[in-house]
This record gives structure tokens, C-alpha cells and sequence, in this order.
């Protein structure tokens, strides 16, 4: 059975994103390729041609493929398709975009996000915000899945680099147009990624607060800084901050709440986390219920002091 991964990267680096989707990608099948799509992406092959159990990659380039909008990489996927059983990507912003047109053009399902690979048709997914795990079976012809990175430890790299092979651009559908990127400069760890998150929610009460009281401890730890949705939605922090079902999942080695509930939709993004310590002045909140240590108190004193002691 063989597998098409696709790759996550910005056109220099290749994300360690594509090596966790890459161990689950290698349970379903015994030879897997990664796709690398994009414009000056040479490098990004190169590093995808290192990881240990893939068979070849494929590096298709054209100025469509430089943002990798969903259209066009979409469309690119579809041609290939006919020589593989799935085409798999991580659950990133990109792979939600891209995939779901997949599966339509394909005329297949989608399993989204899945957490374990039972067999290469059956999978296993979070519902209902994590509150229960569902096992798919697809009959499909061609399997279309996505993968929560967190599930997955990355695949190293292999002693010798593998083939790449330089594949034609399907073409531009022209349906969009790419305008502009507009990123947020920070040395901190990507949030995705991070072995150490510090979080703040609502109860910061603003965004001055929020960057007075979280931003300190999470620099002083080398830490990536989330949020939960009321936080975002209050406007204290951006939106790729955001942890939770309808933000990012994350499962770092050190999760830090600090002024969170701990809502369904929140707990659902950071409770596969190996430590969760909680910081909140109600001692009945449902964040005390998942951690593994937490702290009653006032945030606005705690958070310096844990931040001083460091």
C-alpha cells in the first residue's frame, strides 16, 4: 500500500509537522512518498529526502504552488492520486484547506484528524471535543486523511537520502489569488511544536494585561504563548495563539493555564499535554479536574512571582 504525504513548509524549512504526520502515514502503508509543492522549495526536499521510511520524494514547483493555495494544490494531488491508496497530510491550516477539496474532486470521505492508526482502512478519531474517540472504517479507493501531529512522535532521520523526483504542476485553476502574508515577528517556539506552552485566558481582563502578566513567564521558560478562544475573542491576544478545538492542538511536555476555566472547547486542544499545572483564583474550576498540579490564587501575583523564582 502505498501512501502520499503531504509536505508542511514555508518554501526554506521543512516542518517537524511533516515527520510526525509521516509516522502515522508509514502504519498505513509500506511505502510512502512525500510531496513537496511549492516555488524554491529544493532545500525542503532535500530535508524530506532524509527521513527514514520514505520511498521517494516528489518536488513539483510553480509560481501557483508558492503559497500553496488550496486550489491549485489541490489540483496537483488529484493527478497524482491514481497511483496511491491515501494521500495524507497533517490537520494543520494548510491540510484543512487542502484536503477537503481532495476528497470532494475525489468523490471520497475524508477522516479527519486522526489520533491512531488501527489498520490502513480504520482509524481513530477525537468527537464530540475529545470526550470520545471514534473508530472510522473507509472503503474507499482512496483514502483522504489528516493527522493530529500531537498523536504522532516525529519519524527521525535515516542514514541515506532518497530519490527526488521532479514532478509537473497540474496547473492553476485561477478560483484565488494570493494577496499578502502578514506575520507576527516572535523569537518564541512555534505553538504547534513547543515542549513548554503558557497560556492566559479571560481573566487577564485585557491585552495589556495579558502581555504584562503571561509574556514574561513564557520568555523567561522559552516557552510558546496560547490562549484560550474568550481570550481571542475579547481581542487580548491574535488568533494564531488560540488552543482549542476550533484553534490548535497542542500536546507539550509543560502546559501552563493560567486564568482558564477550562471549557470543553479549550481542554479539547491541550489535554494530551504530559503536565498540566493550573493557575485560578475558583478553586471549583474544571481546569483543577485535568491538571496535574494547580494553584488557587490571584494571577495577577501568582504568574510574577512563579515568573521571579525562575
Amino acid at each position: 500500500m502505498t501512501i502520499l504525504l503531504l509536505a508542511e513548509h514555508d518554501n526554506i524549512a521543512l516542518s517537524e509537522l511533516t515527520a510526525r504526520a509521516l509516522t502515522a502515514a508509514s502504519q498505513m502503508g509500506d511505502a510512502v512518498d512525500i510531496l513537496v509543492a511549492g516555488q524554491g522549495a529544493q532545500g525542503v526536499a532535500a530535508t524530506a529526502a532524509q527521513l527514514a521510511g520514505v520511498r521517494r520524494v516528489l518536488l513539483a514547483e510553480a509560481p501557483a504552488l508558492e503559497q500553496r493555495l488550496a486550489e491549485p494544490t489541490a489540483a496537483l494531488l488529484v493527478a497524482l492520486a491514481a497511483d496511491y491508496a491515501a494521500i495524507v497530510a497533517p490537520a494543520t491550516s494548510t491540510g484543512k484547506n487542502v484536503l477537503p477539496r481532495v476528497a470532494a474532486l475525489l468523490d471520497v470521505m475524508q477522516v479527519s484528524e486522526i489520533v491512531e492508526v488501527v489498520a490502513p482502512d480504520t482509524f481513530k478519531r477525537p468527537i464530540y471535543a475529545g470526550n470520545a474517540v471514534q473508530t472510522v472504517r473507509s472503503g474507499d479507493a482512496v483514502k483522504v486523511v489528516t493527522v493530529r501531529t500531537a498523536a504522532f512522535a516525529p519519524t527521525a532521520s535515516g542514514e541515506t537520502a532518497v530519490e527526488i523526483v521532479t514532478v509537473t504542476d497540474a496547473g492553476d485553476p485561477g478560483l484565488s489569488r494570493f494577496v499578502e502574508n502578514r506575520f507576527a515577528a516572535t523569537d518564541r517556539p512555534d505553538l504547534g511544536a513547543a515542549r513548554i506552552v503558557v497560556s492566559g485566558g479571560r481573566a487577564l481582563g485585557s491585552a495589556e494585561k495579558f502581555r504584562e502578566t503571561i509574556l514574561p513567564l513564557a520568555d523567561r521558560m522559552g516557552a510558546a504563548v496560547g490562549a484560550s478562544r474568550a481570550a481571542v475573542d475579547a481581542g487580548y491576544a491574535p488568533n494564531d495563539w488560540q488552543v482549542g478545538q476550533t484553534g490548535k492542538v497542542v500536546a507539550p511536555d509543560l502546559y501552563i493555564a493560567c486564568g482558564i476555566s477550562g471549557a470543553i472547547q479549550h481542554l479539547a486542544g491541550m489535554k494530551d499535554a504530559r503536565i498540566i499545572v493550573a493557575i485560578n483564583k475558583d478553586a471549583d474550576a474544571p481546569i483543577f479536574q485535568v491538571a496535574d498540579y494547580g494553584l488557587v490564587g490571584d494571577l495577577f501575583e501568582l504568574v510574577p512571582e512563579l515568573a521571579r523564582q525562575l
